[in-house]
């Protein structure tokens, strides 16, 4: 029969489900004591279908052994382990607030976007504690135990309401002191994102893997998202080449000091990487405190109480956050805020030569005008597009508009396929500039049903990287393109130019030769190709609305060259 709320649990009393993970699950609940004493804990419960699993038994044994013997206050503390009615179990210390990588969602959707610059690092530097103190663990005889945790990710980490920062689950560490307990050979356990190039190989660990998994941590809380996404093979591959972009392309206001801090964590050869947790710990300390003096943990407390308010309300509960930090909040608000549109100054007649040349179907009024960002602009692409951060235009837009065909657009909906058919965009009447809501932004003015589209194939088999430039080839030049972006980002340069010059009215051309241009920095271009993809297309094309929101700051960065 299923456990409830309420039931009687061996020696404690069942409060509430709180979740169910791959071999086990959760629930609050309560020891009592004599004279109606109560101490809250956390009971972790293995789930039937393994009961009878010996191997997995045995590890989650060990598991019990290994955390009971840590104590340490970055530690989630075992108290007890058991079996009742013939059902695994361990009792540990119940931590009132809320996993990680909640707190990250919850921050990502408010207008802070990814967390504060100092609670980032405030909360990798008590992890760095907790690690050292787990992996310099020694048996009574004086001994290392080897205890590596090899299951580092936002999940397994705890913020509480009083600002406490826990570490969870050692059930994946290998200790020598488990007698015959060894991971066999190439079998890889934990979460591939937060892999280690050496874990990704199936090769024996040690902390400096943690050390690698926390700055994977760290790198998501500053930037929002991690430095390697997709599927496991392409993951570990990346990883193991050192294929990790900066944070500070992502997250332009991070200092390089912070940067490089983060950069040495993810080196891929670990006799490079910090030597130990306590030295990464030791870096993060020198950089936060230097910068941020007065910081403490109970900024990670108000902040909780803030973010959560709402679910400390429905729990009947109001938690006190003083004025001081409300007002410090206003300002990372302020500093991670989209900034205000920009008007970029208006084309010289040179540019405005070279874009009727692109698209002669552009009236006389189609002139540069103030392109507003969207107030549902991802938060993590505006950091790589904010003021100093152009270099991520072209990195961020990579992933974001000329990914695989199976990604999607920020609709929601799949990726267009090429152009085959004509689109005919009807005329809007004119207006003046709108400066109003995001929604409001003007739309190009286009001669009544100009076709946009270039059905027929231009004259000979023009051929640049191997590829023939006509129509049905967009498909195939686009993944040419983002190939040769990392290899040869010139030969890029010139298929998306050859693309655009021989096919003008195919929007996808403009849209290659903007994002190529800025990843070659050169933003003035790749301005214009942005805008004549906008001009190109009408309103709801896949792909425009990011486009709009990546030109707003190209637009910014160009105009002060």
């Amino acid at each position: 029969m299923a456990l409830q709320a309420g039931d009687v649990f061996g020696r404690y009393e069942l409060v509430s489900w709180l979740g169910r993970g791959g071999m086990a699950e959760t629930w609050r609940a309560q020891l009592v004591g004599d004279a109606g004493v109560t101490k809250p804990v956390l009971i972790k419960k293995v789930l039937p279908e393994y009961a009878n699993d010996e191997a997995f038994i045995s590890m989650f044994i060990s598991e019990a052994r290994i955390s009971a013997t840590l104590s340490h206050g970055n530690v989630a503390q075992v108290f007890d382990f058991g079996r009742v009615d013939g059902e695994y179990f361990l009792a540990m210390e119940f931590v009132d607030g809320q996993p990680l990588h909640r707190v990250l969602k919850r921050a990502l959707k408010s207008d802070l976007g990814a967390l504060p610059i100092p609670v980032a690092v405030f909360i990798a530097m008590e992890m760095c504690r907790g690690l050292h103190y787990a992996h310099t663990r020694t048996n009574s005889s004086g001994q290392p135990l080897g205890i590596v945790h090899r299951d580092i990710s936002p999940d397994n980490v705890l913020l509480g309401y009083e600002g406490q920062v826990k570490i969870v689950d050692f059930g994946i560490a290998k200790a020598q002191l488990i007698r015959g307990f060894k991971t066999a050979p190439g079998v890889v356990k934990g979460k591939y994102l937060f892999f280690s190039p050496e874990q990704a190989r199936g090769e024996d660990v040690d902390a400096r893997t943690d050390v690698w998994a926390t700055g994977v941590v760290l790198y998501e809380l500053l930037c929002g998202k991690l430095p390697v996404e997709g599927p496991p093979h392409v993951v570990m591959m990346r990883v193991g080449r050192g294929e990790i972009p900066a944070p500070s392309v992502l997250r332009p206001d991070l200092s390089k000091e912070l940067n490089d801090i983060v950069m040495k964590a993810l080196t891929p050869d670990r006799e490079q990487r910090f030597e130990s947790s306590h030295a990464f710990g030791d870096a993060l300390t020198g950089f936060l405190y230097s910068n941020f003096p007065r910081f403490s943990s109970m900024t990670i407390a108000h902040l909780l109480r803030v973010l959560f308010r709402g679910d400390l309300a429905q729990q009947g509960r109001e938690m006190s956050v003083p004025g001081s930090f409300l007002e410090e909040l206003k300002s990372w608000r302020q500093q991670t805020a989209p900034e205000e549109p920009v008007t970029p100054r208006p084309s010289t007649e040179r540019q405005t030569r070279r874009v009727r040349a692109a698209s002669p179907h552009v009236t006389e009024t189609t002139q540069p005008r103030s392109i507003v960002p969207s107030a549902g602009t991802p938060r993590p692409l505006l950091y790589g597009l904010s003021t100093g951060g152009l270099l991520a235009v072209g990195a961020s837009l990579w992933l974001l508009l000329l990914d695989s065909p199976s990604s999607a657009n920020s609709s929601g909906a799949p990726p267009p396929t090429p152009i085959r058919a004509p689109v005919t965009v009807e005329a809007p009447k004119p207006t003046p500039v709108v400066t109003s809501a995001p929604s409001e932004t003007p739309t190009p003015v286009v001669t009544p049903k100009e076709r946009v589209d270039d059905t027929s194939p231009p004259t000979g088999e023009d051929t640049v990287s191997g590829i023939k430039i006509r129509p049905d080839s967009i498909g195939e030049i686009q993944e040419r393109i983002r190939v040769l972006a990392k290899t040869d980002p010139n030969a890029a340069l010139e298929l998306a130019q050859a693309c655009a010059e021989r096919m003008p009215k195919i929007p996808e051309c403009q849209l290659m030769l903007g994002v190529v241009h800025a990843t070659l920095r050169d933003f003035k271009k790749s301005e214009r190709a942005f805008r004549t993809f906008l001009t190109l297309t009408p309103e709801g094309y896949p792909r425009r609305e990011l486009v709009i929101k990546a030109l707003s700051k190209v637009s910014s960065h160009s105009s002060t060259q």
